[in-house]
């Protein structure tokens, strides 16, 4: 039985891996709260590492929000990200650790990326002013396996989701990604019988977005393959790998999707004095895709079980 550490299993990707453990079996799994270890404090996660023993280390842990809480934090962000990804990757070399998968974000792209977006992307171009600290702290995590592997020929690999949703996720009203933030704001219109719900830009971009139980069973699938699969999939071109559904839509088809999960009978209504941001970003996935791992769940179907998880756990989620 594999002894694995999940960290960041509170949060919404950490605990979709967990779940998906769970469900295959065969593994001990070992989370840790922000209580019983403060994964920015280096001496805490070293000890921690050296008791516990790990054959595999999942690292979801990361301080993650939107445009608003990236503009308004940016000293946090790649502070904190920072932190974690050097606190527990040099942890996990130092006690032993021989397998680990770093988990990144689609932002590590340069801003006008050729679309969709290949791993050969990486720091080929700039980034997103909005988001830049974040996705510098996840480059830094990359090129940390990357550099961990080279020198100690471990094996820590890195995937880079696109945009995510479900269970577990931020529904704050400030600090949330598009999805939850645009499912609670149909939700409450529903419910208090607005005529309008109004949507920012001209609902002309184009976005990605993958359920994270998919993400989840993307993880296992990654940190599971050979080694020589991996190594002959990423070397000779990048030493991280996409995951997504390889599909997009318009911010207006999501705007509509989502009134219909939610009910909403009203107007939905583009302010189009608001930014629109990039017009796209969609990630090539044929990598992950020829190594034999596809998406499975829909934007709808996701949806609906997202906000069905919303209606039962609206008195303790981040609202």
């Amino acid at each position: 039985m594999k002894r694995v550490f999940v960290a960041g299993h509170r949060g919404m990707v950490g605990s979709a891996i967990v779940r998906r453990l769970e469900r295959l079996g065969g593994y001990e799994i070992v989370t840790a709260n922000r209580a019983s270890l403060n994964l920015l404090d280096q001496k805490s996660v070293a000890d921690f590492f050296t008791t516990q023993k790990f054959d595999e280390v999942y690292l979801a842990a990361a301080k993650v929000g939107g445009i608003v809480a990236n503009n308004s934090y940016p000293a946090d962000f790649i502070y904190e990200n920072l932190m974690i990804e050097c606190n527990i990757i040099h942890s996990a070399f130092k006690s032993g650790v021989k397998r680990l998968l770093f988990l990144g974000s689609s932002c590590i792209y340069p801003k006008l990326a050729e679309q969709p977006m290949q791993e050969a992307a990486l720091l080929t171009g700039t980034l997103e002013p909005t988001n830049e600290p974040y996705a510098i702290a996840k480059i830094a995590g990359i090129k940390l396996c990357e550099s961990y592997n080279r020198q100690y020929g471990v094996d820590y690999r890195s995937v880079m989701p696109t945009n995510l949703y479900g269970k577990n996720d931020n529904f704050h009203p400030e600090n949330s990604h598009v999805i939850p933030a645009m499912m609670r704001r149909f939700h409450e219109a529903a419910k208090s019988n607005a005529t309008d719900v109004v949507v920012w830009g001209t609902g002309k971009p184009m976005r990605e977005f993958l359920h994270v139980d998919d993400m989840a069973e993307a993880s296992v699938f990654v940190m599971n393959l050979d080694k020589e699969i991996y190594d002959a999939n990423t070397q000779e071109m990048s030493s991280h790998i996409n995951v997504g559904t390889g599909v997009d839509c318009t911010i207006a088809e999501l705007a509509l999707t989502l009134a219909k999960v939610v009910e909403f009978k009203g107007n939905v209504i583009f302010d189009t004095t608001k930014p629109d941001g990039a017009p796209r970003k969609l990630m090539d996935v044929s990598r992950l895709g020829e190594m034999g791992w596809h998406a499975q769940i829909s934007l709808e179907d996701g949806l609906r079980t997202t906000y069905s998880w919303f209606l039962e756990h609206q008195s303790d989620i981040r609202l």
